[in-house]
């Protein structure tokens, strides 16, 4: 049975099998997410935040114990987490492109002021 995850901001949907990780579902979806151990759990890299409440598989103790006190605030890592309902997901903004948007933001400012 598919499962229909989102991926903020850019809103992009995609239906996977239950129990697809979001990783591999955020890649199906085009959307990147970094990583560089191959899900393995070792980088730490492929954090997501999870904005809806269900739709993905609990935290396992060591996915906890690697996140600390971020699997509290709704933090998991895309390559543990499994989909197995509706969710929604926040993916960290490229620092480039999070860098652009603020300059652009400011010039923007800027330019108003005259």
């Amino acid at each position: 049975m598919k499962r229909v995850i989102t991926f903020m901001p850019e809103g992009r949907t995609v239906s996977v099998p239950h129990g697809t990780s979001v990783l591999e579902a955020a890649r199906r979806a085009g959307v990147p997410i970094k990583t560089r151990c191959g899900g393995k759990m070792g980088c730490l890299m492929c954090k997501v935040t999870q904005l809806s409440e269900g739709g993905l598989s609990a935290s396992g103790e060591q996915e906890r114990r690697k996140l600390a006190g971020l699997a509290e605030q709704g933090v998991r890592l895309a390559c543990q987490a499994k989909v197995t309902g509706s969710a929604s997901v926040e993916v960290p903004e490229n620092p480039l492109k999070s860098t652009v948007r603020r300059l652009l933001a400011k010039q923007a400012e800027e330019d108003d002021l005259w």
